[in-house]
């Protein structure tokens, strides 16, 4: 991180042996959004839980956060209520609709029951689909299928 004072969000992907799902974390204020079209809580996964949150905390100094006054549990993490798959293959493409809905609102958080522009239970073959297409054609576009 170049710039302490800037707040951004990262994105993490993240496939917990079998299953993708989206983290986005705003490091300055050591939060971490959880989207999962599983449905399952972050709970669900500790390891995960516990790379982020020692990642978090190594990188304090650099934020300038005293690490003697903060643990583990000062890092908040928020469970987003986001579109559920009906399958068990999709997740890949929903994590990317997570990723792509959210960049592009430009937000710095993310509302636990998720974008009003985007909230739905669960996304049509087409919405799917289109992110499909839309992954296809970036590929395309950096010559990786050649």
């Amino acid at each position: 991180m170049d710039n302490k004072d800037a707040e951004k969000l990262f994105f993490i992907p993240f496939n917990t042996g079998g299953h993708w799902l989206l983290l986005a974390i705003n490091p300055i204020r050591e939060i971490v959004y959880y989207l999962d079209s599983l449905g399952n809580d972050w709970t669900t996964y500790p390891d995960m839980k516990v790379l982020i949150d020692t990642v978090l905390q190594a990188f304090r100094p650099q934020r300038d956060i005293q690490t003697s006054r903060r643990g583990a549990n000062s890092i908040t993490w928020i469970k987003v209520a986001c579109p559920q798959q009906r399958n068990q293959i999709d997740c890949g493409y929903f994590m990317l609709r997570f990723m792509r809905d959210t960049l592009a609102l430009g937000r710095l958080k993310i509302p636990t029951d998720y974008f009003d522009e985007f909230k739905c239970a669960f996304y049509t073959k087409d919405q799917v689909d289109e992110i499909k297409e839309e992954w296809c054609q970036f590929m395309i576009k950096l010559n990786v299928c050649s």
